[in-house]
């Protein structure tokens, strides 16, 4: 039985040769039973990772290299080494090592037993404390509100392994910005989840910022949820009918009370303002999933490859 084991890179030259040997380590432990290749996707890295992983690719033919033409980012360039590995099952792990390589046989153990995906569970983490919260409401709120049926795992990264069905899935999909987590959970394979503590990151500068948090995220509520786009239309329905009724009150409070409610400017400009807020809100949400629409019709590639070696 043949393994794949896929990673992304983004200047993580202090990590490669790590990550290298701990994943070499597990399969060595897993000899005659199971052989593996472990495939690195180079996101036109400016440092020396590039550099590294050739050298690595020239010692071990097991270790494979796709070299991207620019960084198509944390999203879509796993996704695309996913699609490209020949395994029987597919491990994905991010190569800055907060994906621990020694959950790897805990992987393949739960697969043996009949699982087709086995998520890597973080329940616990090193990192800030609050960030950890807000990835956990994030999940919950995402698996609450999901109305395409799926079952959702939370606090789910990614890390996992896919069976080799699963795989050929993915390609038949097509999906040129994917949700993985989220599509593998509404493809409706059994599944299992191996719980861990995520590590903080030793070496190297963290490529995950705001914005790409919150792309992350969006993808994952315009993929599974319309509950955003039908809180909108529910709340400007409620919003609209309470405008109207504050409007006929004032307007009795005027004509009666005249004397004691003077002219003036005040509430008006309070109900526009709360009204234009959230307005503008929902036109974010709205733009979002139309900005993942225009994704869709678009159908770019995934990546566009520069080169490969030892494939």
């Amino acid at each position: 039985m043949k393994i794949s084991v896929v990673s992304s890179a983004y200047n993580e030259q202090d990590n490669i040769e790590e990550l290298y040997r701990r994943v070499k380590e597990q399969f060595e432990k897993l000899k005659p039973n199971y052989e593996y290749e472990q495939i690195v996707l180079d996101n036109a890295s400016t440092d020396g990772t590039l550099n590294k992983l050739k050298e690595i690719a020239s010692k071990d033919k097991n270790f494979k290299i796709i070299v991207n033409t620019r960084n198509f980012g944390h999203i879509r360039s796993p996704y695309y080494g996913i699609l490209q590995a020949q395994g029987d099952a597919v491990i994905y792990m991010a190569s800055d090592l907060q994906d621990p390589p020694e959950l790897i046989p805990d992987f393949i153990k739960k697969w043996e037993e009949g699982n087709k995906a086995v998520f890597a569970q973080k329940n616990k983490s090193e990192e800030m404390f609050f960030l950890f919260l807000i990835r956990k409401a994030y999940y919950k709120i995402l698996s609450l509100t999901t109305d395409t049926g799926a079952d959702l795992t939370q606090n789910a990264t990614g890390f996992g392994l896919y069976d080799g069905e699963i795989v050929k899935k993915l390609r038949e999909i097509n999906d040129p910005y994917p949700y993985l987590r989220g599509i593998v959970s509404e493809l409706g394979y059994q599944k299992a989840v191996v719980s861990f503590k995520q590590p903080l990151r030793k070496r190297g500068i963290t490529k995950n910022n705001l914005y790409s948090l919150y792309d992350n995220a969006m993808i994952g509520f315009t993929n599974h949820s319309k509950v955003p786009l039908r809180l909108a239309a529910f709340l400007g329905f409620a919003f609209s009918i309470v405008s109207f009724i504050l409007g006929i009150v004032y307007l009795i409070l005027k004509l009666v009370f005249w004397y004691r409610y003077p002219a003036g400017m005040t509430p008006a400009v309070i109900g526009i303002f709360f009204l234009g807020s959230v307005q503008l809100f929902f036109l974010g949400v709205t733009g979002e999933y139309i900005g993942m629409i225009l994704t869709q019709v678009m159908k770019r590639p995934l990546v566009i490859e520069k080169e490969r070696i030892n494939f």
